[in-house]
């Protein structure tokens, strides 16, 4: 008997996600992984936009919203600093996130300054450091999803309480004095994800202006397409993009930003997606940098695009 293609397409994607693994997937797998026939085997799906207004205008189905700045508060005066591990595991556990599933995680994407990618990338970074290997983000987020005419749902959706492991790996984030040690060494690069102007120091956004001493810009968005910003640029494109500014492969790298956010999309995209083997991020970045020891820490302003 002939076996149905709904179940082939449904196999092959099988295959595809067995393996723990943390990636990227196109709408359409996302899609036949959503409408599984065996309901054990459909992913928890998150969808991490920051307006709650904007789950209720419509968001995958099955789609848990899981908003990503709750994972985030102020810690001895600084601003959006990551949650203490008992706080963070109880709203993982609660949104589902569970160490024996695929995890399907979204946002939504337009031109600049849409930036939503960017809440998808820092809660990946949370589920793998809590130990969750099993992710794929939905190149193109909510944007492509609804360019391909695929059905958008209304209703609401809540996961039953997920399970984490027992262990995580905080080894994949830095504290500020992994930093100064790791700036201006061969080999090693500190990258600012965050746009030029801010690398520069021309904004009015920090508390103080510039960038870590011996780190490079390189600005996130350089990675995606400029019409929908949740969707990543071809392969080969963005390898010659990275290897122009120096970033590749042989380098132990650590990435920052303003507030971690920006960070988690390029450490994210080095370490998952190229396979680059020595990738972490600075989870304090620019707003914890700018604070420490009195506000003394060196700073520097200038500069330019690396590669550009």
């Amino acid at each position: 008997m002939k076996a149905s293609l709904p179940f082939l397409l449904a196999s092959v994607l099988g295959a595809s996600v067995c393996r723990a693994d943390i990636g990227v997937i196109s709408p359409a797998e996302a899609k036949a992984l959503i409408e599984n026939a065996d309901a054990s085997q459909r992913p928890v799906v998150l969808d991490t936009r920051g307006g709650y207004k904007d789950y209720f205008r419509g968001h995958l189905p099955a789609a848990h919203h899981l908003n990503f700045d709750t994972l985030r508060g102020t810690d001895a005066a600084v601003p959006v600093q990551y949650l203490p591990d008992r706080l963070t595991k109880a709203l993982l556990k609660r949104a589902g996130a569970d160490k024996n599933r695929l995890h399907l995680v979204y946002a939504t994407g337009g031109k600049l300054p849409n930036d939503e990618i960017l809440s998808t990338s820092m809660v990946v970074y949370v589920l793998e450091k809590y130990g969750i290997n099993n992710i794929r983000v939905v190149d193109g987020g909510l944007a492509e999803w609804k360019k391909r005419r695929l059905p958008v749902a209304l209703d609401y959706h809540g996961n039953s309480a997920g399970s984490l492991p027992w262990r995580g790996d905080k080894s994949i984030g830095v504290d500020v004095k992994t930093v100064q040690a790791h700036a201006g060494q061969p080999s090693n690069l500190l990258i600012d994800a965050r746009p030029l102007n801010e690398f520069q120091g021309d904004d009015d956004v920090w508390l103080r202006k510039g960038h870590i001493p011996g780190a490079i810009s390189f600005h996130w968005a350089r990675l995606m397409e400029t019409h929908n910003t949740h969707k990543f640029k071809p392969l080969a494109a963005n390898k010659t993009e990275l290897a122009r500014a120096g970033i590749t492969p042989d380098k132990n790298i650590i990435c920052y930003c303003g507030t971690s956010r920006e960070g988690s999309l390029l450490y994210f995209y080095l370490k998952h997606v190229l396979k680059y083997p020595r990738v972490r991020l600075y989870e304090g970045s620019w707003k914890e940098y700018v604070w420490l020891d009195g506000k003394s820490l060196p700073a520097q302003t200038g500069g330019r695009a690396a590669g550009r």
